[in-house]
């Protein structure tokens, strides 16, 4: 790799760490709801693909099933989802949004929302497609 691909690749580091302290600064501020992202994803996981084993969610999420466990005992405390066990495998759980977990979802929607416009909304449509699509293929690289 030459100097200036290695000088470009470390300001990126630097703006992407920038952006991420942002984003957790924003969300901090805005955030009502006591919620971290990964709660919410949670809930938007359930609430999109319906009934869930922890596993499932624990790869979804790139997490680990013990991590798993931790987020969504918050959310069972709260009453925000149910846990239940398989009627053919008792010893398999699935996780199910409650109606107050897709309430409280629909209200962290419009926090994510607010966030999302504060901090991309002066981009144009094409900056934004773009913006994701790279995400996206970082996201995905292995």
């Amino acid at each position: 790799m030459n100097q200036e691909r290695r000088e470009h690749l470390a300001s990126l580091f630097e703006t992407i760490a920038a952006l991420e302290r942002k984003i957790a600064n924003e969300w901090n501020s805005l955030n009502e709801l006591g919620f971290s992202k990964s709660h919410i994803l949670i809930l938007e996981f359930l609430a999109n693909e319906g009934p869930k084993r922890p596993s499932a969610i624990a790869e979804h999420l790139k997490v680990t099933t013990g991590g798993v466990t931790v987020l969504t005992t918050k959310l069972l405390k709260s009453g925000f989802i149910e846990k239940t066990q398989n009627e053919n495998d008792r010893r398999a759980s699935q996780i199910t949004i409650t109606n107050a977990g897709m309430d409280v979802l629909e209200q962290s929607r419009e926090q994510v929302n607010a966030l999302v416009t504060h901090l991309f909304g002066m981009l144009t449509d094409e900056e934004i497609n773009s913006l994701r699509r790279i995400f996206k293929k970082c996201a995905e690289q292995k």
